[in-house]
């Protein structure tokens, strides 16, 4: 009688097969939900702006050229500016992950003097600010204005970002494990090198996508501390932009033009979007497959 109901029980809900083919449909449709806007950023950067604007583009390129791509790389401040997000993507994300690790570890052992006040020290920070005036103040008495590291230092840790580094170290890490490599004569330094940092792997990779995102398109803060020397590219492509605007406002007041200066500018929207965010889409990739784990894992509450 108990397998006859169980195998009613069975036939009643969804088979495993049915399961799957609906949950691909939907993972499918989600996907072309998030996916297609992007596609058409990269259709249109190929296309003639009016017939994206009259809706004649949808899969493929409608009167296809190269001209916004050839307006972007004319700029001579288009190589530096790469070369500039590169350094400072590269030299932000090693800061900030090391910034997390170096205050996440302590506050995640328990037997830390003052370890309830100290994490509530971090979390005051989270919803209390001075804002942009007082920081740039703070920035120049420290005489950072005009470094590179006017954008590291005034954010260095992201306490979000350090509560759930946190938590996987809580949660994740035998502690069993730790006692056993300090047992056999390892220092707590040592022990973070060589045990805490290899099992945490998954959440390295998951902080080192959030800075590198976040630096590499960060161009406010370069554009409030830098003075204009060391533009990184999302600076760059803002200045182009603004330069063709331009252009078109003063052709506007001619008589002739006007039209094709519009289209460039157009066409420049849509190429920059491309050109800024085809870095992050290659390396995203590489670090995908720790990406779900790593977050899943610190978020977990403890």
């Amino acid at each position: 009688m108990a397998s006859a109901s169980a195998v009613k029980k069975k036939s009643a809900g969804l088979s495993d097969r049915t399961s799957d083919i609906i949950l691909v449909a939907i993972c499918t449709v989600v996907l072309l939900i998030v996916a297609y806007p992007l596609y058409y950023v990269l259709v249109a950067s190929f296309s003639d702006p009016y017939d994206v604007y009259a809706g004649k583009t949808f899969l493929l390129p409608s009167g296809f050229t190269f001209d916004g791509y050839k307006a972007v790389f004319a700029d001579p401040k288009i190589v530096s500016g790469f070369l500039n997000s590169v350094k400072y993507t590269v030299i932000g994300t090693i800061f900030s992950v090391v910034m997390l690790y170096i205050t996440a570890y302590p506050l995640a052992q328990k037997d830390l003097p003052g370890r309830k006040w100290i994490s509530l020290f971090f979390v005051i920070t989270m919803y209390f600010g001075g804002g942009l005036i007082p920081t740039y103040l703070v920035v120049k008495a420290t005489g950072l204005t005009g470094s590179m590291w006017s954008l590291f230092l005034p954010g260095g840790v992201g306490v979000g970002n350090m509560i759930i580094v946190r938590n996987y170290f809580q949660n994740s890490i035998p502690h069993d494990l730790v006692e056993a490599s300090e047992i056999d004569g390892c220092s707590k330094f040592r022990t973070f090198l060589s045990v805490v940092i290899p099992l945490s792997m998954p959440i390295l990779a998951v902080q080192a996508v959030f800075a590198m995102v976040a630096y590499w398109n960060d161009w406010f803060t370069a554009m409030i501390y830098l003075g204009g020397k060391g533009e990184p590219l999302p600076l760059v492509l803002r200045g182009i932009l603004i330069k063709s605007s331009a252009a078109t406002e003063q052709a506007s007041m001619i008589s002739g033009g006007y039209a094709e200066l519009n289209k460039q500018t157009e066409l420049i929207k849509f190429c920059s979007m491309i050109v800024a965010a085809v870095p992050m889409l290659i390396a995203y990739p590489y670090v995908q497959k720790y990406f779900e784990k790593g977050f899943m894992a610190g978020a977990v509450k403890g």
